[in-house]
């Protein structure tokens, strides 16, 4: 159909959520990223997370479809509240290309910064993106990512 995004287009989308359950810990967060790198293998899915102060935002390529799946799954988990899905749109390429799923470890000094991005992404989500992008690269120098 005229327009209509191919089922094996490349997309991006940006959400943020209110976590439901304690983001300081680093077992939570580490079981969180457990199940994401274990699902996105499975659906071909990359993508970086970013927690602070109660907040998600994450940034998740792939195929509509395996998109639409996750978008179901994050539905019902309980883990997630007041889920916003801030941006979806086809794209050339990954951001995240290397990553099944990576979380940046916010540093005191960049957690102002993050939680002026997760406040700000509903007004510019793709500025959400390659802020999102600087921090799991390293390329703020105040921010440590997990391993690939």
């Amino acid at each position: 159909m005229f327009g209509s995004p191919r089922h094996d287009a490349l997309e991006r989308i940006v959400y943020c959520s209110k976590a439901c359950v304690d983001t300081a810990s680093l077992q939570i967060i580490s079981e969180i990223l457990g199940v994401s790198r274990r699902n996105n293998v499975r659906d071909g899915l990359t993508g970086a997370l970013a927690v602070n102060d109660g907040w998600f935002l994450q940034v998740v390529e792939g195929p509509g479809p395996a998109l639409d799946g996750l978008l179901r799954r994050l539905a019902d988990d309980a883990r997630h509240a007041e889920i916003e899905l801030l941006s979806r749109r086809t794209v050339s390429g990954r951001l995240f290309p290397d990553w099944t799923m990576v979380a940046a470890r916010i540093t005191p000094e960049i957690a102002p910064q993050l939680q002026r991005l997760i406040d700000q992404c509903r007004v510019s989500p793709e500025a959400a993106v390659d802020a999102l992008l600087r921090i799991v690269t390293g390329r703020t120098g105040a921010v440590e990512s997990e391993a690939r």
